[in-house]
């Protein structure tokens, strides 16, 4: 069941918690990815909080919003990049994505293996897809007053032998969002105390959030069609009677 659309604004760009949870997350993607310059990046599902740092430099910037979610009009103050689209239909070029991020897409879509099916029609060869997921077992994913606490969790397990079935490569993982899913003002001060101290003593088990980067890979194809078949040599004219040279 896929959240609506106004519901996830109003968390990520309304609440205090909300603008705690997206700074949490993006500083993790930042420490990976810090910059895509001339590059095309998309973001799936309601990723979009997370793409603002790449706005500047990247080649383009798009935000796809599942038909079932429903979409919003992304940036603020600037030309639109959101699209509407399927879930499993996206209205991109095949191979045409450097970076992907998806972030309340997969969890809460009944077509899960679809979207990683989508996601690595989109990327090019050697392309980065970052898969973010509530922690089964964090906090985050307990509490229905969150996005967090909607759809299905995984553990790290889960997640990565999902990718590994529709062709990606995991390369890292962490866990992200140590801060307890609560609206009292003392957590919300301390939240760099909380995911410092997290991803020191609990990497796993505490965070709220999982995130998996993965790499599309392309091999090279086997030994085989004509290739192979130019490499043999020619029999043409075998069976073919050689001439006899006759006495002058």
């Amino acid at each position: 069941m896929h959240l609506d659309v106004l519901d996830l604004r109003n968390f990520y760009y309304r609440t205090p918690l909300g603008r705690v949870a997206q700074r949490a997350v993006r500083n993790q993607m930042l420490a990976w990815w810090p910059e895509a310059k001339g590059q095309t990046v998309v973001g799936f599902g309601f990723a979009v909080p997370l793409l603002r740092p790449y706005l500047a430099g990247a080649r383009r910037v798009v935000g796809l919003m599942p038909g079932q979610q429903g979409v919003m009009p992304w940036p603020a103050g600037m030309e639109n990049v959101s699209v509407l689209c399927e879930e499993t239909h996206w209205p991109l070029s095949t191979g045409m994505v450097d970076k992907l991020v998806l972030m309340h897409g997969l969890e809460t879509s009944d077509h899960a293996g679809a979207v990683i099916d989508e996601a690595f029609r989109v990327l090019g060869p050697g392309g980065k897809a970052l898969f973010i997921v509530p922690n089964r077992s964090g906090l985050w994913a307990r509490r229905d007053g969150t996005p967090f606490g909607f759809g299905r969790p995984y553990s790290l397990a889960q997640l990565e032998s999902q990718l590994k079935r529709h062709s990606f490569t995991p390369e890292r993982s962490a866990a992200a969002l140590y801060v307890p899913p609560a609206h009292q003002r003392f957590w919300l001060k301390t939240a760099d105390f909380w995911e410092t101290s997290g991803r020191r003593f609990m990497p796993w088990r505490a965070g709220g959030v999982l995130m998996v980067e993965a790499t599309k890979q392309v091999y090279a194809p086997t030994r085989g069609g004509l290739g192979a078949v130019v490499r043999r040599p020619l029999r043409v004219l075998e069976g073919v009677r050689q001439p006899v040279a006759e006495p002058g």
